[in-house]
């Protein structure tokens, strides 16, 4: 109880985030706060939770790690046979949390989700370590197995079936970008009292930033 109670008591007040010193687009925001998080010797900066939900609306999250953005989203990888992958199916809206601490930082993006171009993904594919290539081809996202040992031998298959040539990405294996209609930076404050700021989408393609209580 003593952590908890000690969390409780935590006080923010590290920096302070006011409307005039913001950029007027979000993701310029964003990739401010981003480019401190890499320089803040934090543990995955690009780490976020991903939640998304069923047709039927029932949530489900994890953590990810952001592989690119840019003015047209925000893109993660992974294996459309998983249950997010079969929920982004169904439902193709989802949300976004960044959580870095160090810095009393929270980014909350909405929006919608599409797939990027088969070309995009073979790209990332490609660069990506040959162990994960090997990964993305062993395992059956989110599926029941029986133990440990029936991936470290279908790892095993892989690897000799792969030796010496180029490695295909696998047809389930895709990109998605969130196109974001809502971005909120949240920065901790003292007493509870913390700074939130609010880049909603218009129509037209113009953002308005408001603030939200705490």
């Amino acid at each position: 109880m003593s952590n908890l109670e000690d969390t409780h008591n935590k006080q923010y007040g590290l920096y302070e985030l006011k409307e005039e010193d913001v950029s007027s687009n979000p993701i310029e925001q964003f990739r401010l706060w981003y480019d401190e998080a890499l320089g803040a010797d934090l543990i995955y900066p690009n780490a976020f939770t991903l939640a998304t939900s069923t047709k039927e609306g029932k949530p489900s999250a994890r953590q990810l790690l952001l592989k690119d953005f840019d003015e047209e989203g925000f893109v993660f990888y992974t294996n459309s046979e998983s249950k997010k992958g079969n929920d982004l199916a169904e439902n193709p809206f989802a949300a976004l949390c960044f959580w870095w601490g160090k810095l009393e930082r929270q980014v909350r993006i909405e929006g919608e989700i599409q797939m990027v171009s088969n070309d995009e993904a073979d790209e990332y594919f490609a660069s990506r370590p040959i162990g994960s290539q090997i990964g993305a081809w062993t395992s059956n996202q989110s599926t029941v197995i029986a133990d440990r040992e029936l991936l470290d031998n279908r790892y095993s298959e892989f690897e000799n079936e792969f030796k010496d040539r180029p490695i295909p990405r696998p047809p389930y294996w895709n990109g998605y970008r969130l196109t974001p209609t809502a971005i909120e930076f949240w920065q901790g404050r003292d007493n509870r009292l913390h700074d939130r700021l609010k880049y909603t989408l218009q129509a037209g393609g113009k953002w308005i930033i408001e603030r939200l209580a705490p």
